[in-house]
C-alpha cells in the first residue's frame, strides 16, 4: 500500500509543475497577442493582383500645402504705370517769368528814329533813319552819335541822358586815356558833336524834348 502511494506521488508532482509552467506561459503570451491585434487593426491590407497574400500598407502623412503670395501682393505693370501717371503737373509760369519774357521781347523790338549828322564842312545837319532798341530809344540814339565822334585822340568812357519837364540833360565822361578834352575841340568838332545831339533830340517829337543841356561829370559845359 505504501509503495503504491509513493509511486503516485512521484508522477503527480511533475505533472503539477508542468501545469504551473503552462499557466505562466499563457499569461505572458496574452499581452503579445493583444499588441498584435492592435497593430493589425491599424494596418489596412490591400490585395495585390500577383499574389494571394495581402500586403500591409502603412498610412502616409498628409502633405502640408505651401502658401504662395496672392497676386494682389505683387505690384503689376499696370499699377506702376498708374503711379507714374499720377505725378503732379508741372508748375505754371510765374508772373516773374512773364515779366522777364515781356522785357526780353521789348529789348529785341526795334523802332525807327531820325538821327542828324554834320556834313564835311560842318555847315549843315543831314537827317538819316536808323533803328534803335524800343526799350531805350533816346539813350540808344545818343550812343549812335557819340560813336561817330569817337576818334584816336578824343575818346569818351560813358554818358547819361536824363529827361525832365521837356529838358534833356546829356552828361558826358571823357576817358582818362583821351589825349584831348572837350574844351580843346574845334568849332567844327563842337558843331558835329553838340549840334547833332541837340537837333536829333528835339526833332523826334515822340520824345517831347524841347531843350538840351550838356554837362561833364555833372558840371555844365559852356560852348
Amino acid at each position: 500500500m505504501n509503495k503504491i502511494i509513493n509511486t503516485s506521488t512521484k508522477y503527480i508532482f511533475p505533472i503539477m509543475l508542468v501545469a504551473i509552467f503552462a499557466s505562466l506561459s499563457s499569461c505572458n503570451s496574452s499581452p503579445n497577442s493583444t499588441n498584435v491585434d492592435s497593430q493589425a487593426a491599424n494596418t489596412t491590407t490591400l490585395p495585390t493582383p500577383n499574389s494571394e497574400t495581402p500586403t500591409a500598407v502603412t498610412p502616409s502623412p498628409i502633405p502640408t500645402a505651401s502658401i504662395s503670395p496672392t497676386p494682389s501682393q505683387t505690384p503689376t505693370t499696370a499699377n506702376l504705370n498708374t503711379q507714374s501717371s499720377n505725378k503732379p503737373p508741372l508748375p505754371e509760369e510765374t508772373p516773374t517769368q512773364n515779366k522777364t519774357s515781356s522785357q526780353s521781347a521789348a529789348a529785341t523790338k526795334r523802332v525807327d528814329v531820325t538821327l542828324y549828322t554834320s556834313d564835311a564842312q560842318c555847315q549843315d545837319l543831314i537827317p538819316q533813319k536808323i533803328e534803335v532798341s524800343a526799350a531805350e530809344p533816346v539813350t540808344g540814339t545818343v550812343g549812335k552819335i557819340l560813336e561817330q565822334r569817337d576818334s584816336a585822340d578824343f575818346r569818351l568812357s560813358g554818358y547819361d541822358v536824363n529827361i525832365r519837364n521837356g529838358v534833356a540833360t546829356v552828361d558826358l565822361r571823357v576817358s582818362s586815356k583821351s589825349q584831348r578834352q572837350i574844351a580843346s575841340l574845334s568849332s567844327c568838332e563842337q558843331f558835329a558833336l553838340f549840334g547833332s545831339l541837340r537837333k536829333t533830340l528835339t526833332s523826334n517829337s515822340q520824345w517831347g524834348i524841347k531843350e538840351v543841356r550838356f554837362t561833364e561829370k555833372g558840371e555844365e559845359i559852356v560852348l
